[in-house]
């Protein structure tokens, strides 16, 4: 790829867009149901490219990415046309005879970039909410997820134009030549180091942008919680992708009086689900490279460990760890993991442990398992993080309904469902006057005209 090809590819999208055939709301349902479809008939190979790249199973690359890809398209067609409507808003007296209406209106051409963690949802997810909203696009997918992104890259090319929509894929040459030139909206979704260089970017073009970030997102059981299903549930959460997750619970705080049954329940939750071995499980998959095995492997030889450790480097596997820790900082504790490695950390006072929450690095999310109400809203209220689940984790990336997004640290901005839509639009103020009438004080000159104006603005 060159420059060249990278502005001649945005000087069509400029047009395209300038056409206004992308603002049209029957062309983005076309669009929209088009994209449905060209998924669907890849379905079987982009299941392959999962397994290859991941070694998700069929099962989970459905419900962790193409499952709710495809509901998230279908969510849009039924709802984009409210989402579009131009709301009719009361005037004030003071601009009689006028009238005042909100419009949203797409940015134009748009750059997404995604992760290789979930290479296909955390590209096409957003890239709904840019069709919807009216926009042109072009994709970065990610480099280390090579075989899902030639798929993509297919999915695309075949469905549409490259005046509209277009793939670019590579690695970090790729990155810098795309972030040399200027979009009208950016939306990134990955790590901090790359996050801060998108922002940089932007920031010269005054270019506005979502941020998808990470970080250490804590998970804490206390004493009065149901063990048995926070178990069930974090183990399922941790593991999902074998750990490969933004969202997934880094860090776990137990209560001092339930510490040890607790941990017997994961361990337990941990054999029921992937069995004695689960190097044998078709339910886990593996780690990206050798980079990150290595990394995550280096965890686990510098602590205790209290179930697991075994790996595999010729597969990139390591099976599901508990880890004691009793310091945090620890190695383990100083970034975030993204792994099957979950460090395990006494606590004796909910209060006390909010407190230290609080110093900390805003995460992406935040997971606490109590029957305490009252001790819910307090955690809740005192701790912000992008999200939070009460006696669940990873749930509330899965609904179309409520905002996905970081804060500070683990990005800004959100999208999913309606979100997406505001997100890749802007709301745009219009006044539309009538000329039969004017208001006289408004007109120079102004003189013995102030008391009057300060009974009409008050």
């Amino acid at each position: 790829m060159s420059v060249k090809t990278v502005s001649s590819i945005l000087n069509k999208q400029r047009d395209f867009f300038a056409s206004g055939r992308s603002k049209e709301m029957a062309f983005r349902k076309k669009s929209l149901r088009d994209l449905k479809k060209a998924i669907q008939a890849n379905e079987a190979a982009l299941f392959k490219a999962l397994e290859l790249d991941l070694g998700k199973s069929a099962f989970e690359a459905y419900a962790s990415e193409i499952g709710l890809v495809l509901h998230e398209i279908s969510y849009h067609i039924r709802h984009m046309d409210a989402w579009n409507a131009v709301k009719r808003k009361a005037s004030p007296i003071s601009i009689f005879p006028s009238k005042s209406y909100v419009r949203q209106e797409p940015y134009g051409v748009c750059l997404i970039m995604a992760p290789w963690n979930y290479p296909f949802g955390l590209l096409m997810t957003p890239l709904i909410g840019a069709i919807s909203a009216g926009n042109c696009v072009i994709l970065k997918p990610a480099n280390y997820s090579k075989n899902t992104s030639k798929i993509i890259e297919k999915i695309i090319k075949e469905t549409f134009p490259e005046e509209y929509i277009s793939v670019f894929w590579g690695g970090r040459e790729v990155n810098t030549e795309l972030l040399n030139e200027t979009y009208d909206y950016v939306f990134f979704t990955g790590g901090p180091v790359l996050g801060k260089i998108v922002a940089e970017k932007a920031a010269q073009s005054f270019t506005p942008l979502t941020l998808e970030l990470g970080g250490k997102s804590p998970c804490i059981v206390d004493e009065d919680a149901n063990l048995k299903k926070a178990a069930k549930r974090i183990v399922w959460g941790k593991f999902l992708n074998l750990g490969q997750t933004c969202i997934a619970p880094d860090h776990l705080y137990v209560h001092t009086s339930i510490k040890e049954k607790f941990i017997s329940y994961l361990i337990k939750e941990i054999k029921s689900q992937y069995g004695d071995d689960p190097s044998k499980s078709p339910d886990l998959g593996h780690l990206i490279n050798s980079k990150a095995f290595d990394r995550i492997v280096g965890y686990v030889e510098e602590a205790r460990i209290i179930y697991g450790g075994e790996y595999n480097k010729e597969r990139l596997f390591l099976e599901p760890t508990l880890l004691d820790v009793s310091e945090e900082d620890s190695p383990v504790m100083k970034e975030e993991i993204f792994g099957p490695v979950l460090p395990v950390i006494k606590f004796n006072s909910i209060e006390n442990l909010v407190a230290e929450q609080i110093k900390k690095d805003k995460p992406l999310a935040m997971y606490y398992f109590t029957s305490s109400k009252k001790k819910a809203e307090m955690v809740m209220n005192s701790v912000d993080s992008g999200g939070v689940c009460i006696n669940d984790v990873l749930v509330q990336f899965v609904s179309s309904k409520i905002p996905f997004g970081g804060v500070g640290n683990s990005g800004m901005g959100a999208y999913h469902g309606k979100y997406s839509f505001n997100t890749f639009s802007r709301s745009r103020g219009m006044i539309r006057s009538g000329v039969f009438v004017d208001i006289p004080v408004k007109f120079a000159p102004y003189k013995n005209k102030l008391s009057l104006l300060k009974s009409i603005i008050k």
